[in-house]
């Protein structure tokens, strides 16, 4: 057999093998994946409490307007009472430093993905402009594999029309999904690079489009990971009522220096 011959044989095992180890760890993962539904299952169900009102009503001033807008974390889902939603903690937290009441409007919907943020606007009541709007999504995108730049796509859009109407704008980072210990390994690792690369798309893209991103992962990660008993729900994929008091916490500096921004331009009140 010539050198050439040789070659190119050596050249088609190669590949062969190749073709046959990224199967194979297809396979596992795929496999991986189903057992991870499995074990998390919906002990949760798919419906968020209904947090919307005015928080601190008895403050002086009109309502800030706050606009929740994402997946299943910004819609609160685990939660078991109001107050411990994501939303409500940010609206009675904001309302608190801010010494005005707080009129939250949750559009977030569990499950959700970013592809689905401009249809979560384009359903908000006829003439609705929210002061402050918080989006947190990007979870969902990681678990079935939406490309990072689509991902991007839909969250400049969004963050886009929010800021021509004259929303300030926060954006809470996908939170790393290498947390989740019902995920088995190795494809709870695949999960947690995907979450982080997804995380830094969305800073900058938040950033160029004139919102303020704060990174979940770094923020309230260490958390999930170090006392997952505590942090996470039932289903030990949502958090708890702790976990969203931590997710909240790292929240509301962004969101009160956006509410400061939104007050000082004296924009007239939006009409119940």
């Amino acid at each position: 057999m010539s050198r050439i011959r040789v070659l190119v044989f050596r050249g088609l095992v190669t590949g062969l093998s190749v073709a046959a180890v990224l199967a194979g760890i297809r396979l596992v993962l795929t496999r991986q994946a189903a057992l991870a539904r499995e074990r998390i299952g919906k002990p949760l169900g798919e419906e968020s409490l209904d947090a919307d009102r005015v928080w601190r009503a008895g403050l002086d001033g009109d309502p800030i307007d706050l606009l929740i807008l994402g997946d299943s974390i910004a819609a609160g889902l685990g939660a078991e009472r109001r107050k411990e939603t994501l939303g409500g903690r940010l609206a009675k937290g904001t309302a608190r430093r801010m010494r005005r009441p707080v009129r939250l409007h949750t559009a977030a919907i569990v499950g959700s993905e970013s592809p689905d943020l401009p249809a979560q606007l384009d359903v908000l009541p006829e003439g609705y402009r929210p002061q402050v709007a918080v989006i947190v999504v990007g979870g969902n995108d990681v678990t079935h594999r939406l490309p990072p730049s689509l991902s991007a796509q839909h969250l400049h859009e969004t963050i886009r029309r929010l800021r021509e109407v004259g929303a300030e704008v926060v954006v809470g980072t996908c939170p790393d999904l290498g947390a989740l210990r019902p995920v088995p390994q190795p494809l709870r690792r695949l999960a947690s690079s995907m979450s982080r690369r997804l995380a830094d798309i969305q800073a900058e893209t938040a950033r160029h489009a004139g919102a303020e991103p704060v990174d979940l992962r770094r923020a309230v990660g260490p958390m999930f990971f170090d006392e997952p008993e505590a942090m996470f729900s039932l289903d030990r994929f949502h958090p708890s009522a702790l976990g969203y008091r931590r997710t909240a916490e790292a929240l509301l500096p962004a969101v009160c220096r956006a509410a400061e921004v939104a007050v000082s331009s004296r924009r007239p009140p939006v009409q119940s």
